[in-house]
């Protein structure tokens, strides 16, 4: 089940509101909770559900033993077990089937490929549930007594299957005690609305037209450009649109998650970009690799490059990834090292057309998992043996102007500043306004997802 779908919408979510409000006691909210986001989550995966209350219910009795034997062997020994049980699950399911099949090409061996099917979120729960056990081990959150309220956290459907990365610190006190005042659900309503028109309005009309062209197999230069910055544009409001969806049900539900996106295409270097950009994933790796491997301090330039190898493994099992990964690693130690703080005193639009034309670049490895593929992008869009355009890519561009206008827009803070300062002149319109904003983005995409068959979110495959 995904969250731009009329079952979520019109059957799914207004049943769990009701029945989640129909007491005050925090039991059996947590209790309606669990079992709604189990639900959700066996929609599309049942089998796998088994999995994801194994994962909670290891690390519960690891947060336990920790807090128990806090700083002695014993909580050492639990957070080993944290790591190794859930690290191994990932591996098995995510990667085993990759580094057998490259074993195998490279070794000429035959070991057979068990071919797991990926649970969906696995690299997303995961994550949350190591937060825990290692801010546990390191003294900075308290111990959850009740396995009903961590498997809460775990299992919460707003961010399951496709994020943000919820810390356990982050939603720690709201598990034992929280309310929905009419302001927060009110927030709440508001920000799933807006993620739900960057979805419905912006990522499918950009994924369509980006899948049309990229798969062509007969590139230009103008149509490999035009292609990928669609699937820029597409990444971006399918992934911020659904981390949108999800704060706003959680405030909905009582819960407040911190930012995952801040405009990160007016970013003036690829630092800033990866400071915007997918905030919950950078700052897990940051907080749990990067600084216990020393930092800037010590190997800076080698931890630089753990990091992206492991940010590009995490997003799948495929050499492409791997090689963005270490594509935005190598961009990153060249800023650090080489521009330092040159990148201030460069004109502010020099800057950002040299980080779009990277962040361009680097999505076009993240969209061609097929090497062979993303090599004759490459070649065409840079114009080796190939035509600068083509009528299609006129008439496909013409067509798409607006949406490109719209998309460029709607990436930046200009339409928040404005309508901010429309609510500043005028008090009846700020009154007005956001009910009838809500009203009529979710009145359109109602009506868009009715006739539309291109409804994918790309982030569910990670």
């Amino acid at each position: 089940m995904v969250f731009s779908s009329l079952m979520f919408m019109c059957i799914f979510l207004p049943i769990v509101l009701i029945a989640y409000n129909l007491s005050k006691n925090l039991t059996y909210k947590n209790t309606v909770l669990i079992i709604a986001s189990l639900f959700f989550y066996a929609w599309g995966e049942p089998i796998w559900v088994v999995l994801l209350i194994f994962s909670a219910f290891v690390d519960y009795i690891n947060g336990r033993i920790i807090d128990k034997y806090y700083a002695r062997a014993g909580a050492t020994i639990a957070l080993v077990s944290s790591l190794v049980i859930n690290l191994g699950l990932l591996a098995m399911f995510k990667y085993s089937g990759f580094f057998i099949e490259n074993i195998n090409t490279f070794l000429h061996t035959s070991i057979p490929n068990p071919n797991f099917k990926l649970p969906i979120g696995i690299s997303f729960y995961t994550f949350q549930t190591l937060s825990y056990t290692i801010d546990m081990y390191r003294g900075k959150t308290r111990v959850q007594k009740s396995f009903l309220g961590f498997l809460a956290y775990v299992s919460m459907f707003p961010q399951l299957v496709a994020g943000p990365i919820v810390r356990y610190s982050t939603v720690a006190s709201e598990l034992n005690s929280r309310r929905v005042t009419a302001d927060d659900f009110a927030y709440g309503v508001k920000r799933f609305t807006a993620g739900m028109c960057k979805k419905v309005m912006l990522a499918n009309s950009s994924g369509a037209v980006a899948s049309m062209v990229l798969d062509s197999t007969r590139l230009t230069v103008a149509s490999s450009w035009l292609g990928i910055i669609m699937y820029t544009f597409q990444i971006y409001f399918d992934f911020s649109g659904y981390s949108d969806m999800a704060i706003g049900l959680g405030r909905m539900l009582g819960f407040h998650f911190g930012e995952n996106f801040e405009y990160p295409y007016i970013s003036r270097s690829i630092t800033e970009f990866w400071r915007r950009w997918h905030i919950s994933l950078s700052t897990f790796f940051r907080d749990y690799v990067y600084i216990p491997l020393g930092g800037n301090r010590y190997h800076a330039i080698r931890n630089i490059f753990i990091v992206w190898l492991l940010t590009g493994l995490w997003h799948g099992a495929s050499w492409n990834f791997i090689f963005w990964g270490l594509f935005y690693g190598v961009l990153l130690f060249i800023e650090k090292t080489l521009f330092k703080k040159k990148l201030q005193k460069i004109p502010a639009p020099i800057c950002y057309i040299y980080t779009m034309f990277f962040v361009i670049l680097g999505w076009a490895l993240f969209y061609f998992t097929d090497l062979n593929a993303l090599w004759t992008f490459i070649k065409s869009a840079f114009g080796v043996g190939t035509a600068l355009y083509d009528l299609t890519a006129v008439s496909t561009f013409c067509t798409n102007a607006w949406l490109i206008a719209v998309c460029v827009i709607a990436s930046t803070p200009i339409p928040t500043i404005i309508h901010k300062n429309f609510c500043k002149k005028s008090k009846v319109f700020a009154a007005i306004s956001e009910p009838v904003l809500v009203i009529v983005g979710l009145g359109v995409c109602f009506v868009l997802l009715v006739g539309q068959t291109y409804n994918p979110f790309l982030y569910f495959r990670f």
